[in-house]
């Protein structure tokens, strides 16, 4: 005799799937910005031994970098304290450096910024690591704990580099030079990485270079400060022929035309 085998009665019910765990927003944005820590790190360590080796005291690395925030000008800023530049001199240097970041902002996703002290520190530790990541594509649907997240891990670097840096900067002999080239050498890397990837865009690295080599015979002195401008100067210049060639060229176009 055949015994038929028990069906149960009703619909079959599969084996519950247990909820997928989703990373939290600090680790998601710690896993972001990981990459850029690489660089940030070693970057604030030459920095906090160039402030060391130019005699200025440890403190004052770990308190300039959490408060100003700003590399490439830091960078500046150490020779200018140590040449006891003006203080008009170095207001129209930090303009000059950091007048980028108003262009930033026109995209960057503050509005997705929670709470005015949220987008207040997210306006502060506006970096160009940190809009080149938030800008991106896949960044749209990021939170407003992600954004900041991300910008406050970068300020650690950051910080926490050049600190560590400012108290190993005795164990480094005097001997080791060339640390103030470490982040010309980053910015140099990055405008080979951006002119490789715009190859059609020639004008940019034309005009910079123009500019550069202006600067050299005219105002050898303040080079930077005049290449800054000249440079600054033509790309408005040239964002304004370019627009106007635009709307003649839109006008043209939809000019109606008579038999």
């Amino acid at each position: 005799m055949q015994i038929a085998p028990h069906v149960a009665d009703g619909p079959s019910r599969s084996a519950p799937v247990p909820p997928s765990r989703t990373p939290s927003e600090a680790r998601a944005a710690f896993e972001d910005s990981a990459s850029v820590g690489l660089g940030f790190v070693p970057l604030g360590i030459a920095y906090g031994v160039l402030v060391t080796h130019s005699g200025v005291d440890w403190w004052w690395t770990a308190l300039s970098s959490a408060v100003i925030y700003g590399g490439s000008f830091e960078f500046l800023l150490i020779g200018m304290v140590t040449a006891a530049a003006p203080l008009g001199a170095i207001a129209v240097s930090a303009f000059l450096v950091n007048v980028r970041h108003v262009f930033y902002a026109l995209s960057f996703p503050l509005d997705r910024v929670r709470g005015r002290l949220g987008r207040t520190y997210s306006t502060f530790a506006l970096s160009d690591e940190a809009y080149a990541l938030t800008a991106a594509e896949q960044a749209r649907s990021w939170s407003s704990r992600r954004i900041l997240w991300l910008q406050l891990f970068m300020h650690l670097y950051w910080a926490g580099g050049a600190t560590a840096g400012a108290l190993l900067g005795s164990l480094i002999p005097d001997s080791v030079t060339a640390l103030d080239f470490a982040l010309t050498a980053l910015f140099t890397v990055l405008a080979l990485d951006a002119v490789r990837d715009r190859r059609g865009d020639l004008p940019t690295p034309v005009l910079a270079l123009l500019s550069a080599l202006a600067a050299r015979l005219v105002y050898p002195s303040q080079m930077l400060l005049v290449a800054f401008a000249l440079f600054t100067a033509g790309l408005l210049a040239r964002h304004v022929m370019t627009g106007r060639n635009t709307t003649s060229g839109n006008t043209t176009r939809r000019k109606p035309s008579h038999a």
